[in-house]
């Protein structure tokens, strides 16, 4: 598939300069199609024991997917519905006691510092901020993990690669991670990374993935289960959770949510993902550099997707450019308009948003 290929896979291209994967990603036409099937299917066929036959595959599949895109084995990999879904599991399952820290950035997004607050209110857990890029020096006596994102919602920072020396457990929030710029969990050397399959992975909405260590797995504890996450439930309440990652997965995700999130990965995949991550980059990169050459300060970032910009009044700006046809995001506490640009985006929807810009 070439890029006139690719883009032709998304609708919403025929109309909107859409560069807003950062909140939720295009979807493509196959993916859709492979949704309505499924329902179509169910209605017609009914939802028998072949129907959760046929949600188990799915599961199966999709969990290899996003092992791919995260440079993973399945078996640890668990199905989440998003990013924070996986957050929480993590938090939440250290046990962590008063006089624990939690170490975690100065830019996080509240799908992160929810988890977070969560720990501070319930178990007494002190919570501690550093800037991104100073996380690894700033780790303490009292610090037991660290949180952050492994590319920042608000900049496009990266992850200081440093965090993979420490002996302290890292989880990554991933949300604007997979999908939009490489990922090999090995090499980030992080105990966890929670993912959205419904960002850059150009899912529906309700879709994630959680990365988990086998060694680190083993320190979470499970106070949720159920069907979904029960090596037999037929056990009763003598069942036992699944020895690999499938112990953390969620209760239930429907068989046309899965297919749809499949489909959409397909179409990524037949691209390619170096070539999806390497052109995303770097149209993302030529942004920036455009808006900077018109005036337009642009957020400390790096080689991301990512591409924040000052406005001086972010939410009519953002009206009047979606007014115009191009779509993108505030950032809230910030004077900033954020462009999430993808593989799937070609020049001509970053000559419509620098053209739409107020003077």
């Amino acid at each position: 598939m070439d890029h006139f290929g690719l883009r032709g896979e998304f609708p919403v291209l025929r109309t909107l300069a859409y560069l807003n994967a950062g909140t939720d990603g295009p979807l493509p036409e196959r993916a859709v199609r492979a949704a309505a099937e499924e329902l179509e299917r169910e209605a017609a066929t009914g939802r028998t024991f072949a129907h959760f036959e046929r949600r188990s595959e799915l599961n199966a599949l999709l969990r290899g997917a996003y092992a791919r895109a995260l440079g993973a084995d399945p078996a640890d990999v668990a199905l989440t519905t998003c990013t924070s879904e996986g957050i929480a599991v993590v938090v939440s399952g250290l046990l962590l006691h008063p006089g624990d820290e939690i170490l975690t950035s100065d830019e996080e997004h509240p799908g992160l510092l929810g988890a977070l607050a969560a720990a501070r209110e319930l178990c007494g857990v002190s919570i501690r901020e550093a800037p991104l890029p100073e996380l690894a020096e700033a780790v303490g006596e009292s610090t037991r993990l660290v949180a952050c994102s492994h590319v920042g919602w608000v900049s496009g920072l990266l992850a200081p690669v440093e965090l993979a020396e420490l002996d302290v457990p890292v989880l990554l929030d991933g949300a604007q991670g997979v999908g939009a710029v490489p990922v090999d969990v090995r090499a980030l050397g992080c105990a966890a990374y929670a993912g959205a399959g419904q960002k850059w992975l150009c899912g529906p909405d309700g879709t994630g993935m959680l990365y988990v260590t086998p060694e680190f797995r083993e320190r979470i504890a499970v106070s949720r289960r159920g069907y979904a996450n029960l090596s037999d439930p037929n056990d009763g309440i003598d069942s036992s959770l699944h020895e690999d990652a499938r112990r953390f997965d969620t209760m239930s995700l429907s068989a046309e949510a899965v297919a749809c999130a499949l489909a959409a990965i397909d179409v990524l995949e037949a691209f390619g993902w170096s070539s999806v991550h390497e052109r995303a980059r770097t149209l993302a990169a030529s942004l920036a550099e455009q808006l900077a050459q018109r005036g337009r300060a642009v957020a400390p970032r790096d080689d991301t997707t990512l591409v924040s910009f000052e406005s001086a009044d972010v939410d009519a700006e953002r009206a009047a450019l979606a007014e115009r046809g191009c779509v993108v995001r505030s950032i809230p506490g910030r004077p900033w308009l954020r462009a999430s640009v993808g593989a799937w985006n070609d020049e001509n929807d970053l000559e419509r948003l620098l053209d739409s810009l107020s003077p």
